[in-house]
Order: structure tokens, then sequence, then C-alpha cells
């Protein structure tokens, strides 16, 4: 693959899972029913779902800083993977399969994101050779 591709999709990837999870995060701040009711009914407690919404927006800046804080960006991938997880199977539990559509479609879009990440950005071998 191209790295002119590579950065296509990258770029793709992180303005829509920023739109997702942002709007998500602004959501779960301001208590709108969209996120907010789903969420209580889910079985979290309301001080949880608004420290998941100011983590969401912070790692939301992060994936948006371009070319820096790349660790970081491995972290905030990492929080949005257990964010998917966590949602599809609570949703699975309480709602059933047929609300998990968005955890899924969510998972894709964001493994394909890191994938062109990690592409983009290959970790440093060299650290580990002169250890």
């Amino acid at each position: 693959m191209k790295l002119r591709t590579a950065k296509i999709i990258y770029w793709t990837g992180i303005v829509l899972t920023s739109l997702w999870f942002g709007t998500s995060g602004i959501c779960e701040l301001t208590k709108n029913a969209l996120v907010w009711d789903i969420t209580l009914q889910l079985g979290y407690p309301a001080h949880f779902i608004y420290i998941l919404g100011v983590a969401k927006l912070a790692g939301v800046a992060v994936l948006l800083t371009p070319n820096r804080l790349l660790r970081l960006k491995e972290w905030v991938f990492a929080g949005v993977f257990f964010d998917i997880i966590f949602a599809f199977f609570s949703k699975l539990s309480v709602l059933g399969f047929a609300a998990t559509t968005d955890a899924i479609v969510a998972f894709i879009m964001v493994s394909v994101t890191y994938i062109m990440f990690r592409k983009l950005y290959t970790a440093p071998t060299h650290a580990l050779a002169t250890a």
C-alpha cells in the first residue's frame, strides 16, 4: 500500500473516530438522552459517565494532534477499544444483539484506523537491540 493511501485512510479514520467519540463525550457531559439514558440503562453509575466523557474528549484532542504524542495515541487507541468492547458486551447482555450494531461498526472503523497508524508510525526496534 502506498504511503499516500495509508495517510488518507488514517486521517479519514481519525476524523470519523474523533467525530464519533467527541460527540459521545459531549453527550455524556451534557446529559444528552442519546447517550446518557442508554448508559444508565446498561447499569453504569452517573459519575462514571462524566469521567468517560472527559476521557473521550481528551482522547480526541490527542488523536487530532498530527505527528506528535505517538505513545499517548497508543493509549488512546487502547482506551477506545476498551470502550467499544465494554459497550458491545453491555448492550449484548442488557439490550440484545440488535443494539450492538454501533459497537461493531466502531470496532471495524477503529481497527482499520489503528492498522494504518501502525503502518505510518512503526515502533522503533533499535531500543530493544541496545537493551
